[in-house]
C-alpha cells in the first residue's frame, strides 16, 4: 500500500520544514477567509450592534490592562533569561509570550465578531446560527495552531541555521516558557473575570430577582458577556497555543536529546502538525456542508479530521522512517512510529467521547444531577461532585494505556509522538471549544435586543451543545497535558543527564528517582500539594470577586427601583470595573506559584534535583485528577440546569431549577477557572525545572 519512491523521501527529508511552514500558512489563509465570510453577514438590528460594541469595548479594556500587568513580569523574566541563559533562549521566550498574547487577543476579537452574527443567523434558522458560531470558533482554532506551528518552525529553522541544532533545541525551551507563562495568566485572569461576573449575575439576577439569563435589567449582564470573551475565548486561545507549542517542543527536544543521529525524528513532530492542519480544514468544511444536528455535526468533524490525518500520515511516516532507527536497544521502523501516532489520534476521539458522555444532556450522568435537584440544593451539589470523581476513571485508564502502548512501540519518543498526534488535532477541537462562548454571547445579545422567543430557543439549544463542547475540549486539553507532562519530565531527566555528564558529575543511580529515596517521596508530596494550593487560590479569587459583584448589583437594584421596572438603565460599567480590577489583582499569586515551588526546591541544597523530580511527577498526578474532576463536574452542573430549563423536573422557576442554579454557580469556577488553568500550570512547572538545571545543578 502507500509506497514512497526514493525521490519523495528525499524531498521530505530536505524540504520537510518548508512543507510544514506552507501548511501553517495555508491554515492561516483559510482562517482569514473564514473571517471575511463572517463579516459578510449584515447586522440589521441597531440594538444588536450597540450591545456587541459594548461587549467588545469591555473585553478590549480588560485585555489592554492585562497586557500591562503581564508585560512587567515578562520584562523582568526576559532580563533574567538574557543574563543567565543567553540571547537565543531569551528571544525564544519573547516570541512565545508575544504569540500567546496575540492568540488570546485574536480569539477575543473573532468571538465578538461571530457572536452577534450568530444571533443574526438564528433569526433565519438553526443551521445558519450553528455555521456562524462554528466558523467563528474555527478561525480561532486555525489561527492558534497555524501561529504556533509557524512561529516554532521558523524560530527553530532560523536559530539552527545561524547557531546550530544544539543551540536551537535549547532555545526552544524559551518559546515554551513564554507561551506557558502567558497562558497561566490569561487562563487565570480571564477565568476569574468571567466566573466572578457570571456567579454574581446569577446569584442576584436569577435567585433573588427572578430575572432570566442575560436580562438587560441585571447590572452584571454586560460584565458576564464580556467575561465569556476574555475567559472562554482569549484565555482559551492562549491556553491552546501554549499546549500545542509545548507539546511540539517537548517532542522535538526528546528527539534531539535521545536520537541525535536521526534528524528525521526531529522533523517528524513538525510534519505531523502540518498534516493535521489540512485535516482540520476538511473537518471545518464538513460542518459547513452537513445538515446534521449540531452535536452530531460537531462530533463528526473531529472524526473526519482524525481519519484524514491518519490516512495522510501513513505514507509520510514510511518516507521518513523507511530504514528504521535505533531507540534504546530496539530498532524502530515506520510501523511502530505510525502506531504511536494512531494512539494519539485515537486518544483524542476517546477523551472527546468520554467527556461528552459525562457532560451532555443526552446521557444519564447530567440527567441524574437534574433529578437530584428535585430534593434540594445539597443533593444537587453532592451529585455533581460525585460525577466529577467518576469522570476521572475512564480518561485515566485511556491515558495509562496510551503511555504503555506508545512506550512499548518507540520508547519515550513514542510517547512524544502520541502526544503530538493528539495535540495536532487542536485545530478542529478548539473550533468546538470557541463554539460555546460564541453561542452563549449570541443568546445574551438576543435577549438584550428583544429578539423573538424562537431566536432565543435556537441560541439556548446551541448553547447547551456549546457547554458540552467546552467541557469536551477542556477534558481533551487536560488529558493531553497529562501525556505532555510525562514527555516534559523525560526531557527534564535527559537534560539533567546531559548537564551532569558535561560537568563530569554524573554518578550511578543519580537519576533513578526511586521510591526508596525519601527525597523522591518529599518531592511527590510537594508536587501533589501544588495543584491543590493553585486551585484554592483561584477559587478564593472568584468567590471574593463574585461577592463584590453581588453587593454592587444589590446596591443598584435597591437604590434605583426603576431598573427592575425597565424605567432606568443599570450602570453596567460599575460591574465591569469591579471584575476587571479583581481579575488583574487576584491572578498574580496563583500564576507565580509553580515558578516559586520549582525555584525554591532547586535552590535549596537539602532538596535539589531529586526532590524536584518527585515534585514534577506529583504535580502531574494530582493535577490530572483535579483538572478532570473539576471540568466534568462544572460542565455537568451547567447542563443539568439547562436540561431543567427545557421543561424537565418542573422547568424554570421551580425548586429543582433553583437548586440547579446553585450547582451551576459552584460549577462555574470549577469548569472555567481552576480546572482548565491546571493544564498550563503543570507544564509551566516542568518547563521551569528544565530551565533551572544549568543555574542550580
Amino acid at each position: 500500500m502507500f509506497l514512497i519512491p526514493p525521490l519523495a523521501a528525499t524531498f521530505l527529508e530536505t524540504s520537510g520544514m518548508s512543507v510544514v511552514i506552507v501548511c501553517a500558512v495555508i491554515g492561516l489563509m483559510v482562517a482569514v477567509g473564514l473571517i471575511r465570510s463572517i463579516l459578510k453577514v449584515r447586522i440589521e438590528n441597531e440594538r444588536m450592534r450597540e450591545i456587541a460594541a459594548a461587549i467588545e469595548e469591555g473585553a478590549k479594556a480588560y485585555l489592554n490592562r492585562q497586557l500591562v500587568s503581564i508585560g512587567s513580569i515578562a520584562a523582568i523574566l526576559f532580563a533574567l533569561l538574557l543574563w543567565k541563559l543567553g540571547v537565543p533562549l531569551a528571544l525564544g521566550f519573547l516570541l512565545g509570550a508575544v504569540c500567546s498574547l496575540a492568540a488570546g487577543f485574536i480569539g477575543m476579537r473573532v468571538a465578538v465578531l461571530a457572536n452577534v452574527r450568530t444571533a443574526q443567523g438564528a433569526m433565519s434558522g438553526r443551521h445558519q446560527a450553528m455555521v456562524a458560531a462554528f466558523n467563528g470558533g474555527a478561525v480561532t482554532g486555525l489561527l492558534v495552531v497555524g501561529l504556533a506551528l509557524l512561529s516554532t518552525a521558523l524560530f527553530y529553522k532560523a536559530v539552527a541555521g545561524m547557531l546550530g541544532n544544539e543551540v536551537a533545541l535549547r532555545s526552544l525551551v524559551g518559546v515554551a516558557l513564554g507561551s506557558s507563562l502567558i497562558s497561566v495568566f490569561a487562563r487565570l485572569g480571564g477565568g476569574i473575570y468571567t466566573k466572578a461576573a457570571d456567579v454574581g449575575a446569577d446569584l442576584v439576577g436569577k435567585i433573588e430577582s427572578n430575572l432570566d439569563e442575560d436580562d438587560p435589567r441585571n447590572p452584571a449582564t454586560i460584565a458576564d458577556n464580556v467575561g465569556d470573551n476574555v475567559g472562554d475565548c482569549a484565555g482559551m486561545a492562549a491556553d491552546v497555543f501554549e499546549t500545542y507549542a509545548v507539546s511540539l517542543i517537548g517532542a522535538v527536544l526528546i528527539a534531539g536529546l535521545t536520537l541525535k543521529t536521526f534528524p528525521n525524528a526531529v522533523l517528524f513532530p513538525f510534519v505531523l502538525g502540518g498534516i493535521s492542519i489540512l485535516g482540520a480544514i476538511l473537518g471545518i468544511i464538513f460542518v459547513n456542508v452537513s445538515r446534521m444536528a449540531p452535536s452530531a455535526a460537531l462530533m463528526g468533524s473531529v472524526g473526519v479530521s482524525g481519519v484524514v490525518s491518519a490516512l495522510v500520515l501513513y505514507p509520510v511516516t514510511q518516507s521518513l522512517f523507511g530504514e528504521g532507527m535505533k531507540v534504546g536497544e530496539i530498532i524502530v521502523g515506520p510501523a511502530r512510529i505510525y502506531g504511536a501516532s494512531l494512539i494519539g489520534l485515537v486518544m483524542t476521539g476517546l477523551v472527546v467521547a468520554i467527556t461528552n458522555y459525562y457532560t451532555s444532556t443526552h446521557y444519564s450522568p447530567v440527567r441524574n444531577i437534574a433529578r437530584a435537584s428535585e430534593t434540594g440544593h445539597a443533593t444537587n451539589i453532592i451529585a455533581g461532585l460525585a460525577l466529577g470523581q467518576h469522570a476521572t476513571a475512564l480518561p485515566v485508564f485511556c491515558i495509562g494505556g496510551a503511555i504503555l502502548g506508545s512506550y512499548e512501540l518507540a520508547g519515550l519518543y513514542g510517547i512524544a509522538v502520541a502526544v503530538m498526534a493528539m495535540l495536532s488535532m487542536a485545530g478542529i477541537v478548539i473550533s468546538l471549544d470557541a463554539f460555546g462562548p460564541i453561542t452563549d454571547n449570541a443568546g445574551g445579545i438576543a435577549v438584550m435586543s428583544g429578539l423573538p422567543a424562537e431566536v432565543r430557543k435556537i441560541t439556548d439549544e446551541l448553547d447547551a451543545v456549546g457547554n458540552t463542547m467546552k467541557a469536551v475540549t477542556k477534558g481533551y486539553a487536560i488529558a493531553s497535558a497529562g501525556l505532555a507532562a510525562v514527555v516534559l519530565f523525560g526531557t527534564y531527566v535527559e537534560e539533567l543527564r546531559a548537564h551532569l555528564e558535561g560537568a563530569g558529575r554524573l554518578v550511578a543511580g543519580a537519576l533513578d528517582f526511586s521510591l526508596n529515596d525519601p527525597k523522591v517521596i518529599i518531592g511527590l508530596f510537594l508536587g501533589g500539594l501544588l495543584p491543590f494550593l493553585f486551585s484554592a487560590f483561584s477559587m478564593d479569587a472568584v468567590g471574593r470577586a463574585a461577592g463584590a459583584v453581588v453587593e454592587e448589583v444589590r446596591r443598584q437594584l435597591k437604590a434605583r427601583p426603576g431598573i427592575l421596572l425597565g424605567l432606568e438603565v443599570p450602570e453596567y460599567g460599575k460591574c465591569v470595573d469591579i471584575v476587571t480590577k479583581a481579575a488583574l489583582r487576584e491572578m498574580i499569586v496563583p500564576a507565580l506559584l509553580p515558578i516559586l515551588f520549582v525555584v525554591v526546591v532547586a535552590a535549596t541544597p537539602a532538596l535539589g534535583k531529586t526532590v524536584l523530580g518527585g515534585l514534577l511527577v506529583g504535580s502531574i498526578v494530582t493535577g490530572l485528577f483535579i483538572g478532570l474532576s473539576m471540568t466534568s463536574s462544572g460542565g455537568a452542573w451547567d447542563n443539568a440546569k439547562k436540561y431543567i430549563e427545557e421543561g424537565n423536573h418542573g422547568g424554570k422557576n421551580s425548586p429543582a431549577h433553583a437548586a440547579a442554579v446553585t450547582g451551576d454557580t459552584v460549577g462555574d469556577p470549577y469548569k472555567d477557572t481552576s480546572g482548565p488553568a491546571i493544564n498550563p500550570m503543570i507544564k509551566l512547572a516542568n518547563i521551569v525545572a528544565i530551565l533551572v538545571i544549568p543555574i542550580f545543578f
